[in-house]
């Protein structure tokens, strides 16, 4: 079979006309084309009133061989690689113990998913509940106010991207195609299947309940075990080896091989394995706000004249600007046609985060607002100091939003001009309980605050209308990713300094979003299944 890319049509082209595309782009008759499928397609919208589609294609002909001698200076058109995943090893008949994954985000579901896959049925731990249980909890704050420490947008079956736009792509390098391995498997588990092809993939929060579900049933199925309700409070370790886990309830597990995916609000966990002497260390992340415009007016400003197209949905952007006081400010976690959401896991602390469905068809746009911190600068010398300052500032929101868990909003305008706002104008903040309007100029440090001022403006200029009056900013995004890194070995991929603990995804600072996190649950699965086997040869 061959691959072909860079092949350019119009956005209402038809399939007959994709087909006559790869008869040209190959010069070959219409009958010597046997098959094609889609591999990827993208769009280009650079120039608004000429915006189309780009394919990248498996395609198969009766004249395969020729074609490859043909074109064979033409890096368009390829042999097509062999993509599909392979597992690294499988289990012993016997196992001698089983492996612990701690977390049941998207990290965590992978390293169970590929563990049961080669026969080592893991333990799941997950100190939240169910995703449908969680769900009902998850409205209670939103709805009611009310907030279930243990089961929230950030604990649970599914992990905080079950409550997100549901994006599935990456930057990450990924040559063993462990990323195709987590969009084949999500499509079993129900998502439609362009999110194979599709440049910028997303499942939204709904259909992402019902395949976390699915996919639990399949670990079950397989001989893993997922209990529910079940933090982890203490780790046992002896002579810088991990051997078992304490539970809240005070039940001992023990395993010398355990996952730790635990997400990046798990600052409890965190404190307890700096505690224990896992080695820990600060790293960069990021904080601001949320900001919410209608979506036709990006609509407009990416697409112009096809904005509203259905093939090409519900614009987003992504936007940097570097400030004059050395800060960068960025947008993090766009969600076109979406909502802000409340997003604490503790009392008396405001967080929000940005949420969109499949359709994504509410009337706002809104993404995180961003300005990055650096430990070496703003906090050096204590490990867990980026914690310490999230911690402060979501009190301070909680505070400022009247402690109600309603979130201090203002509009641009008036933040821009450095005065308080009393009333909405034509944006309607979508965060639920509710906003409080005043003044966000003490929500954040001064150089924060001085950062995003000068960087909305600068946004204006590549999105005509962004620094409207009436938008909206709604505090606080302190979450885009943990504070710390759980230092892993490169090779091994378990703690630099206690084996047998493999410190995985967000939580432990090496992945960002539901496909990198799922990523790197795999590759964390096939270190541990390897360590596994070599070990028990070892001692048989």
């Amino acid at each position: 079979m061959l691959r072909i890319s860079n092949i350019k049509l119009p956005l209402d082209h038809t399939d007959s006309d994709l087909r006559m595309a790869i008869v040209s782009k190959l010069a070959i008759k219409n009958s010597e084309l046997l098959e094609y499928r889609i591999y990827k397609r993208s769009y280009d919208a650079r120039q608004k009133k000429n915006i189309f589609f780009i394919y990248t294609l498996d395609v198969d002909t009766s004249k395969n061989s020729q074609l490859l001698e043909q074109f064979a200076d033409d890096a368009q058109i390829k042999v097509r690689p062999d993509d599909s995943y392979r597992f690294v090893t499988q289990a012993p008949e016997v196992l001698i113990e089983r492996p612990i994954v701690i977390g049941m985000g998207p990290c965590g579901l992978f390293a169970g998913l590929i563990l049961a896959q080669m026969g080592f049925k893991p333990i799941i731990l997950e100190r939240g509940k169910e995703v449908r249980e969680r769900t009902v909890d998850t409205f209670g704050l939103w709805r009611k106010r009310k907030l279930n420490t243990e089961s929230n947008v950030q604990f649970g079956e599914g992990g905080a991207g079950t409550f997100s736009d549901g994006k599935l792509y990456t930057q990450i390098k990924d040559p063993q195609h462990h990323g195709r391995k987590v969009l084949e498997e999500f499509v079993a588990a129900g998502a439609p299947e362009e999110i194979l092809y599709l440049s910028k993939p997303h499942i939204g929060t709904f259909k992402l309940v019902t395949m976390v579900e699915k996919m639990r049933h399949t670990i079950e199925s397989l001989g893993g075990e997922i209990l529910f309700e079940q933090r982890v409070d203490d780790v046992l370790i002896e002579n810088q080896r991990v051997q078992g886990v304490i539970l809240a309830s005070g039940e001992t597990l023990l395993s010398q091989h355990i996952v730790f995916a635990i997400g990046h609000s798990a600052r409890d966990t965190f404190k307890m394995l700096f505690a224990k002497g896992v080695y820990v260390e600060a790293k960069p992340f990021s904080i601001g706000f949320r900001i919410e415009h209608p979506q036709s007016l990006i609509d407009q400003c990416r697409f112009g004249d096809y904005a509203g197209n259905e093939l090409l949905g519900a614009a987003d952007y992504k936007l940097v600007h570097h400030c004059k006081n050395g800060r960068s400010v960025y947008s993090f976690c766009m969600c076109p046609g979406g909502t802000v959401v409340a997003a604490t896991s503790a009392e008396g602390h405001l967080v929000t985060n940005g949420m969109s469905q499949y359709s994504r068809n509410e009337r706002n746009a809104n993404s995180a607002i961003v300005v990055g911190i650096d430990p070496e600068n703003d906090y050096p010398g204590y490990p867990l100091a980026g914690l310490d300052l999230q911690d402060r500032l979501e009190k301070q929101a909680f505070v400022l939003g009247g402690e109600s868990y309603d979130a201090p909003a203002q509009l641009v305008g008036d933040f821009l001009g450095n005065k308080p706002s009393h009333e909405l104008g034509s944006v309607e903040p979508s965060y639920k309980p509710g906003v409080k309007l005043g003044d966000l100029s003490n929500s954040l440090p001064d150089y924060a605050i001085a950062a995003i001022r000068e960087a909305i403006p600068a946004f204006d200029k590549k999105i005509r209308g962004f620094a409207m009056h009436d938008a909206v900013l709604t505090a606080l995004e302190t979450r885009t990713s943990s504070p710390i890194r759980l230092k892993r070995d490169r090779e091994s991929l378990q703690s630099i300094n206690t084996r047998g603990l493999y410190p995985a995804g967000e939580g432990a600072g090496y992945a960002g979003g539901i496909l990198s996190a799922a990523v790197d649950g795999i590759k964390i699965a096939e270190a541990l299944a390897l360590d596994m086997v070599s070990n028990q040869v070892s001692k048989s």
